[in-house]
């Protein structure tokens, strides 16, 4: 006779025994085992929100270090005008070729760099699927594991605001994050 089974619902649920959280070894057995999962999945969640700014710190600790060593450009605020100072598009049609802004090109980063970069980009993308798949048991229980989760992570980690960064919509991007 075989042994215990994780049930699988593609429907909102609140079952706790035989859940089943990613894979067959994360097969929750009691309520205890329910509960530590819950406070596991926060964790993950709180752990993700960390990570995506430990990320940011990390790339404008970067950039400060490119721009020290005369590597990277720091944009200048402006000429004060209230239009934009952008280049007329009519520039690239009458020279026939467009020319590329700093921001376009970017900085080389050195590859030591590169790797770090590369290495919390892939950890944040990773944890962000897998707390996909964590709100796609369908358990409420565990889909506000989650929420709770980013929610607490935010709160501790989240605590300033770069003031003209939102003004300008300069960081209006979607990464592939999740939630």
């Amino acid at each position: 006779m075989p042994g215990p089974q994780c049930s699988l619902h593609m429907l909102w649920n609140t079952q706790i025994v035989d859940t089943c959280i990613v894979f067959p070894g994360w097969h929750i057995s009691s309520t205890t085992a329910f509960i530590f999962s819950c406070l596991a999945v926060i964790g993950l969640s709180v752990f993700y929100e960390y990570l995506r700014v430990f990320q940011k710190k990390y790339d404008v600790h970067l950039a400060k270090t490119l721009v020290s060593q005369g590597r990277g450009k720091v944009r200048a605020a402006g000429s004060g005008r209230s239009t934009p100072d952008i280049e007329p598009e009519e520039s690239g049609l009458l020279s026939g070729r467009r020319s590329l802004s700093a921001a376009a090109t970017g900085t080389p980063v050195p590859p030591i760099a590169r790797i770090t970069r590369a290495i919390f980009y892939g950890a944040t993308i990773f944890l962000s699927f897998f707390l996909m798949l964590v709100f796609m048991t369908y358990n409420a229980y565990l889909i506000a594991s989650v929420v709770v989760g980013a929610g607490l992570g935010h709160y501790i980690f989240g605590s300033t605001i770069n003031v003209d960064a939102v003004l300008s919509d300069s960081q209006s991007a979607k990464t592939m994050a999740c939630h």
